[in-house]
């Protein structure tokens, strides 16, 4: 049975080390991990040897001595102390819970595509990244997906386990590559998918988040006007006399808050259950598959969700039928890197179609989702060359992503600009003209009879 010794991090983030016997370094692993340690260095030092009687060489160097007392991972790694050293214990306190960035899955998945590209096999890409990753979290998942690959399994069986890590498209994406056998190719895609997410991601964010924290502002600055503020300027005039008074709107909207504030738990008891109806309704497969297709037919983003799912669609099914897959089993593969249920349908129609000897492209066509000249050039391409046609489909697919994309970024600043206007115009009516009133003072001219 084979050797190893390894390091590894306590729940108190000590650095333990020990040399121990295991059928295989993926069991090894998967103990640690039952045992609450996670794996630093793991390196197979000998094989076990039944106990022989020790014969005395001359002139020869015993090795299984020198072993007993040697450190292999030190040997390998340099001298190493059994204790952590402060530097180890810093870097250990700074990196306690870390958490797994998007920009940690980009850079790994880069650096994986140029290694696969260098013609790197999955053990030693995978190793050599292990290496230089300085998120310790993220290191014990990649050690994980290295010793599934060690056991001959492949990487995306041992991403699924880790889905709140791995995007469900990535996942699937580099399944796609590993059935095809081009994984390089789906590491390219899967690069370009992530970091085309992330641009758009940070993108919409540099619009919403501004606008939002403006609205929540002025939100709060008028409840808390109409709470604070309008009850002393009320009480004023009131001390006064006269026949100044607050405006009509701002004592209807304050008579509203006072019921709200007796009546609360009405209108959130009634949210609470339409967002329970809601969530309910959605966790259905009919409700699923209604809410999937209203994301396809939503104005404004929902030709952008069926552009990019059907693009993602078609690029996986390109890469299979280039290596080889006859259209059936390239649909079957390629239809795990999309989600949506509305579009899981299509696929599945269309392998059926195929079985019963009709056209994969007419569900497609029927669903009324796709565009006459994508429909167009399946057919043609059927004719001629299917991978070259489609090839050119996708590059009229991206330009109308990107035009969609363009649309999108015009119109949501002034969306969310309108509702800011809406609310600030409406703190100006209510708290601000009281306020404006009370300050001019010719309220106190009419109460003196001037």
């Amino acid at each position: 049975m084979p050797e190893y010794v390894y390091r590894a991090i306590t729940k108190n983030g000590q650095i333990v080390r020990n040399k121990v016997e295991e059928a295989s370094k993926n069991n090894l692993i998967r103990k640690l991990k039952g045992n609450d340690l996670m794996p630093i260095e793991i390196v197979q030092t000998s094989y076990s040897r039944i106990k022989k009687r020790k014969v005395t060489r001359k002139n020869g160097i015993d090795v299984d001595d020198i072993m007993k007392t040697a450190n292999s991972a030190s040997v390998l790694q340099g001298r190493v102390s059994t204790k952590p050293s402060t530097r180890e214990k810093i870097n250990l306190l700074l990196a306690a819970g870390q958490r797994i960035t998007e920009r940690d899955i980009i850079i790994f998945t880069q650096n994986f595509y140029l290694l696969k590209k260098a013609n790197f096999n999955n053990i030693h890409a995978l190793s050599t990244i292990i290496s230089s990753t300085e998120n310790l979290s993220f290191k014990g998942v990649l050690q994980d997906i290295l010793a599934g690959v060690e056991a001959g399994e492949y990487m995306y069986t041992t991403m699924e386990y880790y889905d709140n890590i791995f995007p469900f498209i990535y996942i699937n994406m580099i399944r796609v590559g590993e059935l095809s056998g081009s994984l390089t190719k789906s590491l390219e895609q899967a690069v370009t998918y992530l970091e085309d997410t992330s641009a758009r991601n940070k993108k919409i964010r540099s619009i919403l988040l501004p606008n939002i924290a403006q609205f929540i502002g002025i939100f709060l600055l008028l409840i808390a006007g109409t709470i604070f503020v309008l009850p002393a300027i009320q009480d004023v005039f009131a001390s006064v006399g006269g026949n100044a008074s607050l405006p009509e709107i701002t004592l209807s909207f304050m008579s509203f808050i006072d019921l709200l504030k007796v009546y609360w738990y009405i209108p959130v008891g009634i949210i609470g259950i339409i967002v329970a109806i809601f969530f309910s309704y959605i966790n259905t497969p009919r409700g699923k598959y209604n809410w999937h297709y209203f994301k396809y037919k939503a104005p404004v983003f929902g030709r952008l969700i069926f552009g990019i799912d059907f693009s993602r669609l078609m690029r996986a099914m390109l890469l299979n039928l280039q290596n080889g897959m006859r259209i059936q089993e390239s649909l079957e593969v390629s239809k795990s890197v999309v989600k949506n249920y509305v579009m899981l349908s299509i696929v599945e129609t269309s392998i059926n179609s195929l079985l019963a000897g009709g056209s994969w492209i007419e569900p497609f066509e029927k669903s009324g989702l796709c565009s006459p000249m994508e429909i167009e050039m399946l057919k043609i391409g059927m004719q001629t060359d299917l991978s070259e046609m489609m090839e050119k489909m996708l590059d009229v697919m991206d330009m109308d992503i990107q035009q969609s994309l363009n649309k999108i970024m015009k119109i949501l600043p002034e969306i969310s600009y309108s509702f800011v206007g809406i609310l600030l115009i409406f703190l100006v009516v209510v708290v601000l003209v009281p306020c404006i009133q009370l300050y001019m003072g010719d309220w106190l001219l009419e109460a003196n009879g001037f």
